[in-house]
This record gives structure tokens, C-alpha cells and sequence, in this order.
């Protein structure tokens, strides 16, 4: 995208925000919910407020990342905790688990009173459409506002949008739900997400830019970027990731040969993120 494209999004999305008299931001603390709450800000002024929900499905590290750039920017922010129990609708994990966990986010959000009177709006983009993504129809059913979409703005504008702005954000890997990582019709607990988390989160510590584990009944089939498979190579380190993971309640880990590509489980119709 050359700069002159991309600034005739942003003017569109200028546009668009500036039609809006107040406005919450479903804040996750990624790329594109981060994008839209500082230029909203930029745009619109104090009118608008981050919202960050809390459940078991969601990395708790990001929460606190979402509270510390709201209070960096001096932006209002509230955080929601829905509980354990919010799992609870889409445990049985069917291929509709999306619409009903954004179904149940969103509802909510709009019945929450700090929020009356308020649009909604998240970070969906416009590359969102490639893939499988049965959540947006919850936001259309429910009137959720979709700006960066609506203003044509794909993954990579907003990338460079946020570098231009000096957000040190704009190379932060893709996130998604850590249900993601539980292939449809598996069963999805709290225990199981926890287990999901805590071997990402080793990961991350021992130097992946990009991790996923996908829990496979007992085993975890660990994803990195394919440049960084040959780390994985070290017997000391696979003796240590390995221990990590009985540890942490997995009976077996293993390494996925061909590397992370965003939507591998979709490719085999079991999962997405």
C-alpha cells in the first residue's frame, strides 16, 4: 500500500469516527484494537473509552498490557470479568464456538451499564474476511461498529499506520483466543486453556516471536514461525520444553514440522487461530 492509499483510508476512517458522539472500543491490547482506541482518541477526544473483557479464554499478560498503554495515554479504561462460568456456553466447543463467545461478549457489553447510550466498536480489519470467522455475524446481528473494516484498512496498513505513529506495537504478533488452540468437539476447560497459556508463555520467555500450542487430547503440538524451528534443535532445550510441558499437564509434546501459519487449524477443518 503506498502512502497516499493508506492516507485515504485513514481520512475515511477520520470520517467515520467523527460521526460517532461517544464510542467504547472493545480493547484486546493487539494490533488492531490498538490502532482504533489511539487514533479514536486522536480523533474524537475524551468521548472515547477502552473496554477490556476478562475470561478464561483470553491471556491474562495482554489484560495487563491493555491497562498499562490506557493509563500511558490517559485513556478511560474499564475491564469487565466475566468468570470461569463464561466458557461454560461454548464448552461443548462447536464450529459456531466464535459467534457464541462474541455473542455473549457483546450482549453483555451493551447491557453493562458505564456503557449506555454508547457505540460499540472492535478492531476487525479488512483482511478478516479471508478467513473463517463466524464471530462477525454475532457483530452484525448486534450492531457492533467495525471502523477499520468499514474504512478498508487491511492487516498491513494498520501495521504501518501505528510505525508512522512511533507505537512500538506495530510488529506485535497475531493473538487469538487461546480456545483457539482446542480442536473442534473437544471439550474446552478452564484447565485445559491454563495448560495452553502457561507453555505459550514459556515459549515467548525462551525467545519464539510467534507460538502456538494446539491441545490434541493430552499432547501439545507445538507451532513457531518455520524460521525458528532449528531452535527447537538442542537437546537440552527440547529435554527442558518437554519436562515443562508433563509439568504443566500434557503427557506428550511434540514440534509441528512445517511451522505457525494463521488459520493452520482451519486448513484442517478442526479449529482457527
Amino acid at each position: 500500500m503506498n502512502g497516499a492509499g493508506l492516507q485515504a483510508k485513514l481520512e475515511l476512517l477520520s470520517e467515520t469516527l467523527r460521526g460517532y458522539k461517544s464510542l467504547a472500543v472493545a480493547f484486546s491490547g493487539g494490533v488492531d484494537s490498538t490502532f482504533l482506541l489511539k487514533y479514536a482518541r486522536d480523533t474524537i477526544g475524551e468521548s472515547v473509552l477502552a473496554i477490556t473483557v476478562t475470561a478464561p479464554n483470553f491471556p491474562p499478560d495482554e489484560i495487563a498490557r491493555a491497562a498499562d498503554f490506557c493509563s500511558s495515554e490517559g485513556i478511560r479504561h474499564l475491564i469487565r470479568d466475566l468468570g470461569e462460568s463464561f466458557i461454560e456456553s461454548f464448552a461443548s466447543n462447536p464450529e459456531d464456538r466464535c459467534y457464541i463467545c462474541k455473542k455473549g461478549i457483546f450482549s453483555g457489553l451493551l447491557s453493562y451499564p458505564p456503557l449506555n447510550g454508547m457505540l460499540i466498536a472492535d478492531g476487525t480489519n479488512a483482511d478478516d474476511a479471508l478467513d473463517y470467522r463466524p464471530g462477525e455475524r454475532a457483530l452484525s446481528e448486534l450492531g457492533i461498529k467495525s471502523p477499520l473494516r468499514e474504512a478498508g484498512l487491511t492487516k498491513n496498513d494498520i501495521r504501518q499506520a501505528l510505525k508512522e505513529m512511533g507505537l512500538q506495537i506495530w510488529d506485535k504478533p497475531a493473538l487469538a483466543c487461546l480456545a483457539s488452540r482446542i480442536p473442534y468437539g473437544e471439550e474446552i476447560t478452564p484447565e485445559k486453556l491454563r495448560s495452553v497459556y502457561s507453555l505459550e508463555s514459556l515459549l515467548h520467555e525462551s525467545g519464539f516471536s510467534q507460538v502456538r500450542v494446539r491441545r490434541h487430547g493430552d499432547v501439545a503440538r507445538i507451532e513457531v514461525l518455520p524460521g525458528e524451528r532449528e531452535k527447537f534443535f538442542d537437546t537440552a532445550f527440547m529435554d527442558r520444553i518437554n519436562e515443562a510441558a508433563k509439568n504443566i499437564g500434557f503427557a506428550f509434546a511434540a514440534l509441528d514440522l512445517a511451522g505457525y501459519k494463521m488459520g493452520n487449524m482451519n486448513m484442517t477443518g478442526k479449529s482457527q487461530g
